[in-house]
């Protein structure tokens, strides 16, 4: 995805959320993203903020956003949330301060800073952060599959010299047996078959069954779990499957 790209999804929403580090606590706020340029996407709070002294102790932020085609979500007769389709997107990366005169000459050359320029002429402890470097995603999901056979998907993306991790498991070739197993507890239609399983990263929810239930330990999970709980949480899953 492009700067400009990431911006106009951010755009979509009507607010977001911002979350930095307080000592031990995450903490987290509602703000926006003002315009954008090639060095990254831009954000004001005010010097008197503890957003403020935050960023400047951290340098670093995450932002998150959803949006729901048919308003928040409902719960089905089990009591479980029940989501219409939407999306997320999300950024996670570094922020510098711009001086106010640098500032005043993006302004000059950019009529998108003008009303950031005028925000800090009215209000005296107004700043500007830039995101100049970060790696986010997008997350579209359809859960009931009311509009494609597979539930979610999903897009990663980076700027300014980050890495963006590819999405979703994957299953390693040369151990997998193609006994089917995973392919059967996959409730997002994220695995296919050919001489052996493989995982549509995009597709793939990282929730982990095919990994619990895989009997030659071939999926390559991002994080791993103690041999015991997972072998008990896989014949557990298979069992719920069959």
């Amino acid at each position: 995805m492009t700067i400009k790209e990431v911006y106009e999804r951010f755009e979509k929403m009507h607010a977001y959320s911002f979350a930095t580090i307080d000592g031990d606590y995450p903490e987290i706020r509602i703000a926006h993203f003002l315009t954008y340029d090639d060095e990254g996407l831009y954000f004001m709070t005010m010097k008197v903020k503890p957003f403020y002294r935050q960023l400047k102790e951290t340098k670093k932020v995450a932002v998150c956003a959803l949006i729901a085609a048919d308003g928040p979500a409902m719960h089905d007769e089990n009591g479980l949330p029940d989501f219409p389709p939407g999306f997320h997107i999300r950024v996670s990366g570094d922020v510098r301060e711009l001086p106010f005169e640098e500032l005043s000459a993006k302004a000059e050359k950019d009529a998108r800073f003008l009303p950031l320029v005028k925000d800090v002429e009215r209000y005296p402890t107004m700043t500007t952060f830039v995101l100049y470097r970060f790696k986010g995603e997008v997350f579209d999901y359809d859960f009931e599959k009311t509009q494609r056979d597979h539930k979610i998907e999903r897009m990663r993306f980076s700027h300014g010299g980050a890495e963006a991790e590819p999405c979703g498991f994957s299953i390693n070739a040369e151990k997998c047996v193609a006994c089917g197993a995973c392919k059967m507890v996959c409730t997002f239609n994220a695995i296919v078959q050919g001489e052996s399983y493989s995982i549509i990263g995009n597709f793939c929810d990282e929730c982990g069954s095919c990994y619990v239930v895989c009997p030659a330990n071939a999926v390559n999970a991002k994080t791993t779990m103690e041999e015991a709980d997972r072998r008990d949480c896989g014949r557990k899953t298979l069992a719920k499957a069959q």
